[in-house]
């Protein structure tokens, strides 16, 4: 409909542009030859000859601008509003001469100023000024039309292009401004309907990752808990047993029990991989805590440790925990040799020095044992997901510690730097 009235608006300004200066162009008439009027004006000219002046001409109906000569050019009498120069001039002018008889003899010559000249000088000026107008009021009539087509339809698409990119990078917070009156309202606003039940769908699909992943964790550690009695009970068994059958049966339980417990280990990592969900709250422990953490897991008295300087530690003692066990259980997985443990405390952290006495790792590796997914090449077929060092940094460091490794001359070396209170 708006289409339609533009399309009716410009065409009654171009319809209109055409027909004023047409008419403009029939209103202005060429001088027109009054000869009546001029016959008389002769005869005045000629019955005043040598006498005239203005008053000769008051009583006269003729009004173009005139002037009259003798057989010399001279000027004996001209209207104010023209200038006589030559007779060439008033010929090429195409101005009216007329001949002034006295006795039959030519005495002088009556000139009649043509100004179709001036009248068409004037009608090109007034058409290039309603030309102009015209031409303006088209131009100002497109731009107007525009502006309400920009306002109308392409900004409202710029912002679903935009609005577009952000659902594509995930941003499903950002709502659609609309407004329901132009013509993509209803259609801007179903994008929008659409972009929050992405954001409700995506809610529940977070939450129920979430929720089968807590499971899957809160399973792996109440598996871990009957998985470590039976590894218990079976080294008490191993101490108590003499019969080399017996013994055979009872090792093969605890090594798959020691499998089992690795591979739900595993299973809990990969599970949790994702460490924003992996809560983490510090707060102020005496460095005893370690010891009962060192404990768990010395397995058949393999680690031997010095005594733990008394102080105040700011860590997460189940994270920590975790740390621990993850470090421990590489030594034991990958070195297979006996674990030491010194500690001291320097410039405000609390050290602990956990070594083996494998063979250690690549120089080259060392930097890339912290990132995710990474295995050294010393694994030897052994089961691993490479995630036990990436959570380990990632604990210490959101417990305002540090950890790092390196090559003793002796075996391979974790360093824990824990924060002091």
């Amino acid at each position: 409909m708006r289409i339609k009235l533009l399309i009716a608006l410009l065409l009654v300004i171009f319809v209109a542009g055409i027909t004023f200066p047409i008419m403009m162009i029939n209103n202005k008439n060429s001088s027109e030859v009054n000869m009546v009027a001029i016959n008389e004006l002769v005869k005045t000219v000629e019955q005043n000859w040598g006498q005239i002046n203005t008053e000769t001409f008051n009583n006269s109906d003729f009004q173009q601008p005139l002037m009259i000569i003798d057989n010399l050019e001279n000027v004996m009498y001209q209207t104010p509003d023209i200038q006589f120069i030559n007779i060439y001039d008033a010929i090429k002018n195409r101005d009216s001469i007329i001949d002034v008889r006295q006795n039959n003899e030519i005495v002088g010559k009556i000139i009649i100023r043509n100004n179709d000249k001036e009248i068409v000088q004037k009608m090109k000026k007034e058409l290039v000024t309603s030309f102009s107008l015209i031409v303006g009021l088209l131009m100002s009539v497109i731009i107007i039309y525009n502006v309400y087509i920009y306002r109308t339809l392409l900004k409202p698409f710029m912002q679903l292009q935009h609005f577009a990119a952000d659902v594509a990078r995930g941003n499903l917070d950002i709502p659609l401004n609309m407004d329901k009156n132009n013509y993509f309202g209803a259609f801007t606003e179903s994008f929008d309907l659409l972009r929050e039940e992405l954001y409700a769908a995506r809610q529940r699909e977070y939450e129920s990752n979430r929720s089968k992943k807590e499971l899957v964790a809160t399973l792996s550690h109440d598996i871990k808990t009957p998985v470590a009695s039976i590894k218990a009970v079976s080294e008490l068994m191993l101490l108590q047993v003499r019969d080399e059958k017996v013994i055979k049966q009872v090792n093969t339980i605890y090594s798959k029990a020691e499998q089992i417990d690795l591979l739900v280990t595993d299973m809990f990592h990969a599970t949790l991989e994702e460490l924003q969900q992996l809560q983490i709250t510090v707060t102020e422990e005496s460095s005893e805590v370690l010891v009962d953490m060192i404990e768990n897991v010395n397995y058949d008295n393999q680690i031997v440790y010095d005594s733990i300087p008394q102080c105040i530690i700011l860590t997460d003692a189940v994270r920590m925990q975790q740390v621990i066990d993850n470090i421990i259980s590489n030594s034991y997985k990958y070195a297979g040799t006996k674990v030491t443990i010194k500690s001291q405390i320097k410039q405000g952290y609390l050290e602990l020095h956990i070594m083996d006495l494998g063979s250690g790792i690549s120089e080259d590796e060392l930097p890339l044992l912290f990132n995710k997914y990474y295995r050294g090449t010393n694994i030897g077929g052994k089961n691993g997901s490479g995630l036990g060092l990436y959570i380990s940094k990632y604990f210490m460091e959101n417990m305002y510690g540090q950890i790092s490794c390196y090559n003793g001359h002796d075996g391979f070396t974790v360093v824990l730097k824990i924060k002091l209170a």
